[in-house]
C-alpha cells in the first residue's frame, strides 16, 4: 500500500509553532514513528507552504497513490484550488486537522478540502494521521 503525507504551511513548524495546540513534537519525529509501526506501508510526504506546490503534489500522486492524507492547514479555508484538485484527481483523500477547527476561529470553521474528501478527521493531535492510516487500512 502506498500513502501520501501532505501538509500545508506552518506544519514545518511543529514542535516548536503554539505547543499549547499542536504540541511539542516535530512531525519528522512522528513520521519516523508512523513508518515504524506500519512497515507494510511505503510513505511518501511532503510538506509545502506555497498553494500551487501542494496542488502539484495532488496532482503528481492523485494517480498512483492508494490514499492522501491531507492537512492544507490555513489553505483549508481559503483554497478553491486545492478543493479542485481533489475533486480532479482519483485516489481517496482524507482531511486531517490536528486541532478542533470547529473550537477555534469562526472563518476556520469552513473547509474548501471537506466536500471532495473520503473524510475528515481532526482535534486528535497528531493522532489525527494515525486515525486517517488506519481508515486506509480497514
Amino acid at each position: 500500500m502506498k500513502l501520501s503525507i501532505i501538509n500545508g504551511p506552518n506544519l514545518n513548524l511543529l514542535g516548536t509553532r503554539e505547543p499549547g495546540i499542536y504540541g511539542s513534537q516535530t512531525f519528522e519525529q512522528f513520521f519516523e514513528e508512523v513508518k515504524s509501526k506500519y512497515p507494510q506501508i511505503d510513505f511518501n510526504y511532503f510538506q509545502s507552504n506555497v498553494e500551487g506546490e501542494i496542488i502539484d503534489e495532488l496532482q503528481r500522486v492523485g494517480f498512483s497513490a492508494d490514499g492522501i492524507i491531507l492537512n492544507a492547514a490555513a489553505y483549508t479555508h481559503t483554497s478553491v484550488g486545492i478543493g479542485d484538485a481533489i475533486k480532479a484527481i482519483e485516489t481517496d483523500v482524507i482531511e486531517v486537522h490536528i486541532s478542533n477547527t470547529f473550537a477555534r476561529e469562526d472563518f476556520r470553521h469552513t473547509s474548501y478540502i471537506t466536500p471532495n474528501a473520503k473524510g475528515l478527521i481532526l482535534g486528535f493531535g497528531l493522532d489525527s494521521y494515525r486515525l486517517a492510516i488506519e481508515s486506509f487500512l480497514s
